[in-house]
């Protein structure tokens, strides 16, 4: 929306050059300054014995005081601008008496004052006017004047009185010029402060309308800004704040510098930092997620946080509430499966059965296992989920090469069934610390999935290598690869791609997320490298050594 700017009017040559409000300031300045130095110079010419007509001298005086008094008693700003005249005029006759009385004084250069008082208020109108007036009176008077020979002064007088009333007139135009482009300036910002602050009133009333807590942070850890969500927040910690706090596994006390705000205002960042207020036995206890971003001036200097905060406590009870019945009905599974699997082994050991039979039980075993292993890593989620932290290990020094060939032989009967090559001949002795029993688990994920995924003769590239601070596990294929909106969801639980979940190919969409808490908790990371109908490949990085021993 555009708004419609009327041009400024331009200074007007007359008689709006002066604010009717400082008319009387204005005509009391310029009477007592041109007063004073009148006489001052009637002094003078008494001291030095100028005066030539006393009567007209007196009266000169006369005229001189009187316009003086009234420029103090008369409202002059009630008055008609052009009112405002009488005074200079008036000073114009008086200095007119005062130098017919005093010939040789040459008070004539005091016309300088109201010419120059008159161009000041009336521009190029009141600059003409009285240069003319005033150059008349002078020449009527040098005219009339007995014995008077045409001196340079009589030229150069009036000249230079006009001259300086001109630049007199000049100054008043660009002062008035720059008095307006003020006001305009002043009229602007004024309208840039009223759309601020209306915007500002905008946002508060927003923040205040939102669910969820929003605090501003400034650099130097003052709080600046607080929504009503925050305090409501608040005052779920406890009446005074400070109500025994925990982290997201509920049982962990953290002290109040590890709170959200606190770790906010010594500038760190984080994502859904889940804290727990309240005692764990308390029924009424409150979960708060929190998240804070660092703020930037225009010119990249930091300007300080915001943290956003939200009560996320109904979410973390469903999430308990969906673990607990996960692994309670897992639990109740894994029982009989054990059974089955038991007897299934029992029933294959026995010579005597039918060929036919016996493909049936090996076919019951594979898939009791793969069931039975589905339960193995639901549980392994639920328990992680329950505590709140990374998965124990017990890491020590373990040759990779050995982990790896002992994964590559497991997968090869299933691969040999569909034509599917498994080359390991990329894997060299690489020694990492680690716990051998879950790398184990994360290569068969990664083999498996290479595997389970991959096209009917396809060929997956196993490989083990140190540079002496890492080690280096990869697993790669020739498969149709991932798409790109799938990759960030890799790693979530139970998370099975569109085009896997339509297909026979089972999955729990475990597998990854086990591999990488695993990994994690060994120090290392994985990666994925992936493009779709190119294959895909992982790399697995874990430390050489004891971090903490070497550090």
């Amino acid at each position: 929306m555009t708004e419609s700017r009327s041009p400024a009017a331009p200074p007007q040559a007359g008689w709006m050059r002066v604010d009717a409000g400082a008319r009387d300031r204005i005509v009391v300045l310029n009477q007592v300054l041109f007063a004073g130095v009148a006489l001052l110079a009637a002094v003078l010419a008494i001291a030095l014995g100028w005066v030539g007509d006393l009567p007209t001298f007196i009266l000169g005086l006369t005229v001189t005081l009187g316009t003086t008094g009234a420029a103090f008693v008369v409202p002059w700003n009630r008055l008609p601008h052009l009112a405002g005249l009488i005074v200079p005029v008036c000073d114009v006759i008086a200095i007119a008496l005062l130098r017919e009385a005093t010939p040789g004084a040459a008070l004539g250069i005091l016309w300088a004052f109201p010419l120059i008082w008159i161009a000041w208020s009336y521009g190029w109108a009141g600059l003409v006017g009285g240069s003319l007036g005033t150059t008349a009176v002078f020449w009527v008077q040098t005219a009339i004047a007995p014995e008077t020979d045409i001196v340079p002064a009589t030229i150069l007088l009036p000249v230079t009185i006009t001259a300086l009333a001109f630049i007199a007139s000049l100054a008043a135009r660009r002062a008035s010029a720059q008095r307006m482009l003020l006001e305009k300036q002043s009229r602007y910002l004024q309208q840039a402060v009223d759309r601020a602050r209306r915007q500002e009133d905008v946002v508060i009333d927003v923040l205040d309308a939102l669910d969820f807590g929003v605090v501003r942070i400034a650099a130097d850890g003052t709080q600046l800004l607080a929504n009503e969500a925050h305090g409501r927040l608040q005052r779920a910690r406890g009446r005074d704040g400070r109500m025994s706090a925990y982290a997201a596994d509920g049982v962990t006390s953290i002290q109040a510098d590890a709170l959200p705000l606190s770790r906010a205002r010594r500038g760190e960042t984080f994502d859904n930092l889940v804290v727990w207020h309240g005692e764990p036995e308390d029924a009424d206890r409150r979960a708060i997620a929190a998240s804070a971003r660092e703020l930037t001036d225009p010119d990249g200097s930091a300007a300080g946080m915001v943290v956003v905060s939200r009560d996320v406590t109904s979410e973390e009870l469903a999430i308990r509430a969906r673990e607990d019945l996960v692994a309670s009905v897992s639990h109740e599974l894994r029982t009989p499966l054990t059974s089955i699997m038991g007897y299934l082994d029992l029933a294959l050991d026995d010579e005597t059965i039918s060929p036919v039979a016996r493909r049936s039980l090996e076919v019951a075993e594979r898939n009791a296992g793969r069931l039975l292993e589905l339960v193995a890593d639901i549980l392994t989620m639920s328990a992680n989920a329950r505590k709140g932290a990374a998965v124990s290990i017990s890491p020590r020094p373990t040759n990779l090469a050995e982990v790896m060939t002992a994964a590559i032989e497991a997968a090869t009967p299933r691969a040999t069934e569909r034509g599917i090559t498994i080359d390991g001949s990329g894997v060299e002795d690489a020694v990492a610390y680690a716990d051998a029993h879950r790398i184990r688990q994360v290569v068969d994920n990664l083999v498996s999935n290479a595997v389970k995924y991959n096209s009917d003769d396809g060929h997956v590239q196993v490989s083990a290598m140190s540079d002496g601070l890492h080690a280096w596990l990869t697993v790669s294929d020739d498969g149709p690869g991932i798409s790109e909106h799938e990759l960030p969801r890799l790693f979530e639980r139970f998370f099975r791609s569109d085009s896997v979940r339509g297909s026979t190919t089972h999955g729990s969409g475990l597998g990854l997320a086990i591999s990488r808490d695993i990994v994690r908790a060994h120090g290392g990371e994985i990666t994925v490298q992936t493009m779709q109908g190119e294959g895909t490949t992982f790399i697995v990085r874990l430390p050489a050594s004891d971090l903490r021993r070497d550090v």
